[in-house]
């Protein structure tokens, strides 16, 4: 996910959304490098179009990962590779992202669902599966598993979007316009057409809509996948998706994720939620620590779906907790994987009685 892709969710539906780097607070990280990233890494037919499936490792239950909105498999290179030392893993590239094709419905978690559902079908990558989102995915992984009970065995939520974060934005925004009537009319920077910008196939990048368009990338990939990745974010195809993506995610999206189910059982779900963040000139810090209460309340509220629920608060990180502290998700993916195990041999054992 670019820097601009982030700005955008936070401008249209966040709370807290935090895009400040701690670069300074962490460590180096290795340059991913993994030369998968510059091309599809199998095209799974699901009816006519294509999904970009990238699997690794073995052993079951199978770890699903769903990027956030507008990104693609790239989001999990830091994670994807250690989980898949002990586990089989998916990444994928939705409907007109990364190396997949476009489709012809709107770009909702609902419909995510279906492309995903179809491709493991299709590629014989059969359940339990533990399901990982990020950002928007958040969102999509409570569809999957609510339309998929029997197939799911945990969720972990990386600052996982919540269907009524419009609305808390909007009632939080009508409460600070009363707090700081200065900053009621403040007018976010308007942002170009992409879509229109990529009429001809692709925004050139000598266009002044490339950069607000296509962003930056990750920090900490390797030049070739980067310009592989902006160069794909650039495309006609990727923006039209982008574009649903965000048409659907308060509306449509957020409505099917409103409908699943409110009790989980005691599914294991872990939720992380990032770091409190510094409010921004002219922002008093009361008014943002009441900003990511609110973002900490939502994660909350879904961790209560479990009697195995928790949401963990992630210091020194960003929105992309992905990239800033892999090894925090890495670990919430393994301490669902170890509840989930320890349910299957209870289960098994009470059943062999």
């Amino acid at each position: 996910m670019t820097k601009r892709r982030l700005s955008a969710l936070a401008a249209t539906a966040s709370l807290a959304i935090a895009t400040t780097t701690f670069a300074a607070e962490q460590p180096p990280l290795p340059l991913v490098t993994d030369r998968v990233y510059l091309g599809p890494a199998r095209l799974v037919d699901i009816g006519g179009r294509h999904l970009n499936l990238y699997c690794r490792g073995k052993g079951s239950p199978v770890v699903i990962f769903d990027a956030g909105m507008n990104d693609s498999t790239i989001a999990w290179a830091r994670v994807q590779p250690e989980i898949s030392k002990t586990h089989m893993t998916c990444s994928y590239d939705r409907a007109g992202l990364g190396y997949s094709d476009a489709s012809d419905r709107p770009s909702t978690s609902g419909n995510d669902v279906d492309d995903i559902h179809k491709a493991l079908q299709v590629a014989h990558i059969k359940p339990p599966y533990l399901l990982v989102g990020h950002s928007a995915a958040g969102m999509a992984v409570r569809v999957f598993a609510d339309r998929d009970r029997d197939e799911v065995v945990g969720m972990v939520s990386v600052d996982g979007s919540h269907e009524d974060q419009t609305r808390k934005a909007k009632e939080r925004e009508a409460l600070e316009a009363k707090e700081l009537p200065q900053q009621a009319h403040h007018d976010a920077e308007p942002q170009p057409d992409c879509v229109a910008a990529a009429k001809s196939g692709s925004i050139p990048k000598s266009s002044p809509a490339f950069e607000p368009c296509v962003g930056t990338m990750y920090e900490g990939v390797d030049q070739a996948i980067t310009d592989a990745t902006l160069a794909g974010t650039a495309s006609l195809k990727w923006q039209k998706a982008f574009a649903s993506e965000m048409a659907n995610f308060d509306t449509v999206s957020a409505d099917e994720t409103r409908a699943t189910r409110r009790d989980f059982g005691d599914m294991p779900i872990i939720m992380l939620t990032h770091a409190p963040i510094p409010a921004r000139k002219g922002t008093p810090q009361s008014i943002q620590d009441r900003r990511t209460v609110d973002w900490e309340q939502l994660h909350n509220e879904v961790a209560a779906m479990s009697t195995h629920g928790t949401n963990w608060i992630v210091p020194r990180s960003t929105h992309s907790i992905n990239y800033d502290r892999p090894e925090i998700v890495i670990d919430a993916i393994d301490l669902a994987l170890e509840i989930a195990a320890k349910q299957a041999r209870q289960a098994h054992a009470t059943a062999t009685k």
